[in-house]
């Protein structure tokens, strides 16, 4: 069932089965295009979204699902939810990312054809990675439970802390103070009490407890070190299982940190029998009306790839259609000359256009959906710091871009340009229409702003998609198929009945299933 106007017949009409599929961003799109798309995604409130909106999901942690459930989906996509990698330092995430590459590795030594390996010692391979993964993370739960428990003790002593320096006549800012100093309880000792030194050994104790807790919680590392690793197993999966057929494309995205390990991912997929190719995407050159950049793994099926590393001839960037925003006013794309400031010559059709702004955007949303706010000019102020300083709030007007929409949008403020009086803060359907989600998309269940920080702008989709599905397109074609996709995207209406959310195990009736 499809909810977007005049769908058109696509090229071919393949099926997608979208890993960590969140709200919809790239199932939205997928529809705009005319391919039928299922998502599967764990969190309730992205599940309520995508159940108003017609989405075809099945609910649940990736990890108990499986490739071989889903037959017939013809194309994998996705985001899996990263932890921060760091590729300088010797911290957190720089041991997280060494991690995940050697995984990546071993399960590249392992499809390779020089290594000649079959079905089962393929995925023996896999299952150890899966058993060592899972056992640290069921360490990782009862460490978190204990450290919660030892967290709850100091806030306790800390509470009977305050209450002894009351009872002991000290000035309410003497306490504060003393409070303050609590992370160095020695430095408490100018109050000489036996019952407060209890009381500060206590503290102390439960503070170096936490410490080691913290310290054997970093050893263990992050659960989503598992779900990272997913989407490259359902590939795998797919191309070396017997009886299975590879996927005819991959398209993965997520954060720039993230750009390492989709490189490595694209050496096992070339030795598998794909093209690939990486990219690191502005979105604003996409015609989304925010400066975020992710990081997109893509790949085409070509046997003739098998066997060989990342290829010469890996499938091509995708072309932007509009310029990057340069803070501080429009800027010479490389390579041109500057704008005469009356320069009347037509544009070519190959030139990028201009970004697109907060203002523009809204303002073609509420032709849409007049109930939309009508704002003066305006100046949205971050409610993140900027180069480090908490207070430099970042700062963006009306006429250009918005910055990244992350899971806090609703926090930032949204001031009149001129006298600096607050406005109404961005409802979800502005935020989202920021995101390039219909204005009409019926964001559900909790925590809407998280829904809407951590999707994929369905513009984006849409351009990546096209170039991944539709490579032998001409250049024309492919400028109208975007053109006619976004115009169905940002008409797009509510069904007029939810879908049903399926669930594990309720297979029979589904297509690419095949039950």
């Amino acid at each position: 069932m499809s909810h977007i106007e005049n769908e058109p017949c696509s090229p071919a009409r393949f099926r997608i089965i979208d890993l960590f599929a969140g709200p919809g961003g790239l199932d939205v799109a997928a529809k705009a295009l005319g391919y039928e798309a299922t998502g599967i995604e764990w969190d309730a409130g992205a599940c309520a979204t995508r159940r108003a909106a017609g989405l075809d999901t099945f609910q649940g942690d990736v990890r108990r699902y499986r490739a071989a459930f889903f037959p017939h989906a013809q194309v994998l996509t996705g985001g899996p939810p990263c932890q921060t990698f760091t590729v300088a330092g010797h911290g957190a995430g720089r041991r997280a990312l060494d991690e995940v590459l050697q995984y990546i590795e071993r399960l590249h030594q392992a499809v390779h054809p020089a290594n000649a390996q079959d079905w089962t010692q393929i995925f023996r391979t896999w299952r150890k990675i899966s058993e060592k993964l899972r056992l640290r993370e069921l360490e990782a739960k009862e460490v978190k439970a204990e450290k919660r428990t030892v967290e709850e003790l100091r806030a306790l002593k800390r509470k009977a802390l305050k209450s002894r320096l009351e009872q002991l006549g000290i000035s309410a800012v003497d306490i504060k103070s003393a409070l303050k100093k609590l992370k160095s309880p020695q430095s408490l000792d100018e109050f000489s009490d036996d019952e407060l030194t209890n009381l500060l050994r206590d503290y102390g104790s439960l503070n170096d407890q936490l410490d080691k807790l913290k310290d054997r919680l970093e050893d263990l590392g992050d659960e989503r070190t598992g779900l990272v690793l997913q989407p490259l197993w359902w590939v795998i999966e797919r191309s070396k299982r017997p009886g299975s057929k590879p996927y005819e494309a991959v398209v993965l995205e997520q954060v720039p940190a993230v750009m390492r390990v989709w490189e490595e991912y694209a050496k096992v997929l070339a030795s598998l029998g794909y093209r690939t190719g990486t990219q690191l995407m502005h979105t604003e050159a996409f015609g989304v009306p925010q400066t975020r950049r992710r990081a997109v793994l893509m790949a085409r099926l070509d046997p003739a790839a098998a066997g060989n590393a990342l290829r010469p001839d890996c499938l091509p960037k995708v072309k932007e259609t509009h310029e990057r925003y340069q803070p501080g006013g429009r800027q010479p794309r490389a390579g041109q000359a500057d704008p005469l400031p009356f320069d009347t010559k037509k544009k070519a059709d190959d030139e990028p256009e201009t970004w697109v702004s907060m203002e523009k955007a809204l303002k073609k949303a509420r032709a849409i959906q007049p109930a939309l706010p009508r704002r003066p000019a305006f100046t949205v102020i971050s409610n993140y710091g900027t180069g480090g300083v908490p207070e430099a709030r970042g700062r963006r007007d009306h006429d250009v871009p918005s910055a990244t929409i992350t899971g806090k949008v609703s926090r930032n403020r949204v001031v009149e340009k001129d006298t600096g009086e607050d406005l109404d803060r961005f409802t979800p359907a502005e935020a989202g229409v920021l995101q390039t989600f219909p204005v009409k998309y019926p964001w559900s269940g909790n925590d809407v702003s998280q829904q809407i920080g951590n999707a994929v702008p369905p513009r984006l989709a849409l351009h990546v998609l096209r170039h991944v599905l539709e490579p032998d397109l001409s250049q024309a074609e492919a400028k109208t198929r975007l053109k006619e996709a976004a115009a169905r995207l940002e008409s797009w209406k509510k069904p007029e009945r939810p879908l049903q959310i399926r669930q594990h195990g309720w297979w029979e009736g589904h297509p690419l299933t095949g039950k």
